[in-house]
């Protein structure tokens, strides 16, 4: 079984394209129970948290070989959740997320650097206000398993990163919003032999790129 975990968390955060692989190595993220949370400084006086809420996700597994693993996701920027109706609006604004032209950020993992069964580091490309960057994101594996029901095969973990606003072009209020913005992500992925293709389909409909 530490085996399968450690392959499961590697293969989760290895973006690897290539073919189709078994069903059972495909899952859907599940947008409902997972969710991203990030906080910059307010003027120093306080780190305000922001919610955004992820609209779309898949990773293969292959517990026999977890560098063949694949991983991506797509953030609702316009989601953006402060808490107050003006500050959303703010934020939404030209001035900082815009997201009028950058409706959505794009997540791709390249490589994943293990420390135990458990942990690790992953590397990999934000696509965020016009500019694809590297990022990398500090994960724990929480659990994988069948839901209370035994209806589910599913696999959760939670994340944490750090970025430069600066380096994305959000340059806006220097003088009162911070200039690094920390990163808290909670996922959870259910086992779906056709999570490549409701993430396709959905981008699709959203008329968003699936590269």
């Amino acid at each position: 079984m530490s085996r399968f975990i450690y392959s499961l968390t590697a293969g989760l955060l290895l973006a690897c394209a290539g073919t189709a692989t078994a069903a059972a190595d495909l899952y859907r993220i599940d947008t409902v129970h997972s969710q991203v949370l990030f906080s910059v400084s307010h003027n120093g006086f306080s780190d305000p948290v922001g919610r955004l809420p992820l609209t779309r996700g898949w990773l293969r597994v292959d517990t026999d070989d977890f560098n063949t693993g694949a991983v991506k996701l797509d953030i609702d920027l316009a989601g953006v959740d402060m808490g107050d109706a003006d500050w959303n609006k703010a934020v939404r604004g030209s001035r900082l997320l815009d997201t009028n032209k950058y409706h959505h950020a794009h997540y791709v993992s390249t490589s994943v650097d293990i420390i135990n069964a458990k942990q690790g580091r992953i590397h990999g490309k934000l696509t965020l206000h016009g500019k694809t960057l590297p990022v990398d994101v500090a994960f724990t594996l929480n659990r994988e398993g069948t839901t209370i029901f035994g209806m589910e095969q599913r696999i959760g973990f939670s994340a944490r990163a750090q970025l430069d606003r600066r380096r994305f072009d959000i340059t806006a209020f220097p003088g009162s919003v911070g200039q690094w913005v920390k990163i808290r992500l909670e996922i959870e992925a259910v086992a779906d032999p056709q999570a490549i293709e409701k993430y396709q389909a959905m981008g699709k409909q959203n008329g968003q790129k699936n590269d």
